[in-house]
C-alpha cells in the first residue's frame, strides 16, 4: 500500500484529503506543522507528500529545501492559498514536483499525483566511486571492496555529501545544516559521532583513515584514493 504524508494546518483540508486518498487505497499520515513533517519525512518512507506552503514552526518551502538537501526524493506537491508566480517558481526550484492553489478538487489532487508518478521514471544508475568505495544513488547502496554495507540514513547522507565534495574541507556547521537541517553548532558532537561510525564501516583502519580525514580546526575532508 502506498503511503502519503499530508501536511496542512487546516483540519478540514486534512480530513478531505485523507478521506479521498484512503478511498483510493493510500495509507495516510498527517501533521499540521512543518517541523513534524520534516521529522516524519526524514525517518519514514513515503510515496508522496502533500505539503501546505504556510505552516506553523517551519514553512513548506523550508521543509522542501531540507528534504532535498538530505537526498529525500519523495515527490512533493505544494498546496497553498497563494496564487503567486514567484512562490510557484521558488517552490519548483527548491525541488517541489507540482504546485496546486486552494481551493482545489480532491479529484484534481489525485489526478496530478498519478501524472507525477507516471512522469518520474527511474533514473540511470550513476555510480560514485572513490578507491574501494562505490555508492549507487539510485538504490542508495554502498559497497567497499565489493561488499555491501549497511548504513543508517545519516551515515549514507554523510557519505553521499563527502563523495560529491571530494577533496573539499567541510566544517561541522555546514554538515549540521546540510545533513541535520540545523544551525545549532552545539549539536556538532553528533557530526563527530556519525563520522566515527562511518569510518568504522568504510575504512580498513578507522584509526588511520585513508579516505575520511580530519582537518584540524575545520572539520572533515574525503580525499581521493587510487586504491
Amino acid at each position: 500500500m502506498k503511503k502519503v504524508l499530508v501536511v496542512d494546518d487546516e483540519p478540514s483540508i486534512v480530513t478531505l484529503l485523507t478521506f479521498n486518498l484512503e478511498k483510493e487505497g493510500y495509507e495516510v499520515q498527517s501533521t499540521d506543522n512543518g517541523q513534524t513533517a520534516l521529522d516524519l519525512a526524514l525517518t519514514n518512507e513515503f510515496d508522496f507528500i502533500l505539503l501546505d506552503l504556510m505552516l506553523p514552526k517551519m514553512d513548506g518551502m523550508e521543509v522542501t529545501r531540507r528534504l532535498r538537501q538530505a537526498q529525500i526524493e519523495t515527490p512533493i506537491m505544494m498546496l497553498t492559498a497563494k496564487d503567486d508566480t514567484i512562490d510557484r517558481i521558488v517552490g519548483i526550484e527548491l525541488g517541489a514536483d507540482d504546485y496546486l492553489t486552494k481551493p482545489f478538487s480532491p479529484r484534481e489532487v489525485l489526478a496530478r499525483m498519478k501524472a507525477i508518478q507516471r512522469r518520474l521514471k527511474p533514473k540511470q544508475s550513476k555510480q560514485l566511486t572513490n578507491g574501494a568505495i562505490t555508492l549507487i544513488p539510485e538504490t542508495k547502496q554502498v559497497m567497499v571492496h565489493q561488499q555491501f554495507l549497511i548504513l543508517t540514513k545519516k551515515e549514507y547522507a554523510l557519505l553521499f555529501y563527502f563523495m560529491t565534495h571530494l577533496n573539499q574541507p567541510i566544517d561541522r556547521q555546514t554538515l549540521l545544516e546540510e545533513i541535520w537541517g540545523t544551525h545549532f553548532l552545539g549539536e556538532s558532537r553528533q557530526v563527530d559521532i556519525h563520522v566515527s561510525h562511518l569510518r568504522d564501516k568504510i575504512e580498513d583502519d578507522p584509526k588511520k583513515p585513508r579516505y575520511l580525514k580530519t582537518v584540524r580546526g575545520v572539520g572533515y575532508q574525503m580525499v581521493t584514493s587510487d586504491e
